[in-house]
């Protein structure tokens, strides 16, 4: 098989993730690569070539390295999930593909998820190989590495990253296998130097420290496969049981993302793999989708109204619209409903519904207008173009609490944009009227 051309997909903000599109297979299968990768090297280490061309002997096969890393741009700043996710879709978009597999690995699965909840319409299915839906221990999910263990990974990889002596010690923790044929260690070696330097390293490894996708797990809708380890079956038990008719296959001795380079590990993944994809049914179109729901108010507007009269109210209003209007469109909003002085718009991604809110506070207090604003995101429902569900209330209810000149979230809107440069303060536990539960809200500051 010819070596696959490497191409650039740009993502909106400028950004060039670089793909590989391959595979006689009609269905698409989208790799999401663990932690750090180089495409292009890939290709060296006849494992991981043969791993790579068997999947493309049934599947056409896309593959890719994150922003930051590999053969993609370098020199661009930490990304946050949903950032991390856009750059499926612009690969996906630059490939041609409608719909497609995700296969996400270790690091991988956290967006792959995130993926799948947010694009129903473009995930055909999941397949989820390692990976956690939280990185960080806490006590509902104990499993994960505390944050004194994840500061003592960051402080060697910092110190140690790119010695050939630390890279080995990954090596035999990643792959025992692989790591016993010295011309695998040293490809590792030197595949691990050239998908990213020490600061790349760092950082991401920084942001995967941060990631929580617990609170979606319920929202994906694409039948999934969860390949695992023995040692992981609580996490991974975690995640089925969250995922509406997953299914897990525990894989005796599999290890992390690098379990291709065992001969036997890697013929337990293409097989199940392969037969996962020939039990997929025909898919219905997608009734529910996981967004962000944003809801905003004028503060005072009865007062101020009955303050300037009707006529002069009138243009007030047609200007705060023409605001919210603008701004909805400049982060890629969908405004559902205006009622009076209210907003009700959706977002695909919750980094970019804050910072539409705070560019509508900000641009309206020119105008002498302060709003407050709310946002959730969670599973909705599609009906005619409207958007449904329990999120949208959720929503509505977090939008009334918000004091004056506030945006106020929902603590699953402040998991998802972890990484990013947002800061939040802690607003308490609320109870939501009609809304079962406590909810964690916080302000953005």
């Amino acid at each position: 098989m010819e070596l696959p051309e490497t191409k650039y997909a740009e993502t909106t903000d400028g950004v060039h993730i670089a793909y590989q599109a391959f595979g006689e297979g009609e269905r698409d299968l989208l790799l999401v690569h663990g932690f750090v990768s180089n495409v292009d090297m890939g290709w060296e280490d006849a494992h991981l070539a043969r791993f790579l061309r068997d999947l493309g002997s049934f599947t056409r096969l896309i593959q890719f390295d994150k922003r930051g890393t590999g053969v993609s741009d370098r020199e661009v700043p930490v990304a946050t999930l949903e950032e991390r996710m856009d750059d499926l879709r612009a690969v996906m978009d630059a490939a041609d593909s409608e719909r497609a597999v995700v296969m996400g690995i270790s690091e991988g699965v956290p967006m792959s998820i995130l993926f799948a909840a947010t694009y129903p319409q473009r995930t055909e299915a999941l397949i989820l190989h390692g990976g956690m839906a939280k990185s960080t221990w806490a006590p509902d999910y104990p499993w994960a590495p505390n944050e004194d263990a994840w500061r003592k990974e960051l402080r060697e990889i910092r110190d140690r990253w790119g010695d050939r002596d630390y890279l080995v010690e990954r090596a035999h923790r990643l792959s025992p296998v692989g790591a016993e044929n010295e011309a695998w260690l040293a490809w590792f070696v030197w595949y691990m130097r050239r998908s990213a330097s020490p600061a790349e390293a760092v950082a991401f490894h920084r942001m995967s420290m941060e990631g929580d996708v617990r609170e979606i797990l319920d929202a994906v809708r694409a039948p999934t496969l969860v390949l695992h380890r023995s040692e992981t079956t609580d996490e991974t038990s975690y995640v089925t049981e969250r995922i509406r008719g997953a299914r897990r296959v525990e894989v005796k001795g599999l290890h992390d993302w690098f379990s291709w380079a065992d001969p036997e590990q890697n013929a337990v993944l293409l097989q199940e793999t392969h037969e996962f994809l020939d039990n997929l049914s025909t898919p219905t179109p997608p009734d529910r989708v996981l967004a962000t729901v944003l809801f905003t108010d004028i503060v005072g507007s009865t007062a101020r109204a009955a303050e300037l009269g009707d006529t002069a109210w009138r243009e007030l209003l047609a200007r705060h619209h023409t605001v919210v209007r603008g701004e909805l469109v400049r982060f890629r909003g969908d405004e559902l409903d205006t009622a009076g002085d209210g907003f009700f718009a959706a977002f695909d991604g919750p980094g970019r519904a804050i910072e539409c809110a705070r560019a509508i506070r900000d641009a309206l207090r020119a105008l002498d207008i302060e709003i407050r604003a709310g946002l959730h995101t969670g599973e909705c429902e599609r009906v005619d173009g409207k958007l449904g569900g329990i999120a949208v209330p959720t929503g509505a209810r977090i939008a009334s609490l918000a004091e004056p000149g506030e945006v106020l979230v929902s603590s699953t809107v402040r998991d998802l944009v972890a990484g990013s440069e947002i800061e939040f303060e802690e607003r308490g536990t609320h109870e939501l009227k009609g809304i079962p539960g406590e909810w964690r809200l916080f302000a953005v500051s």
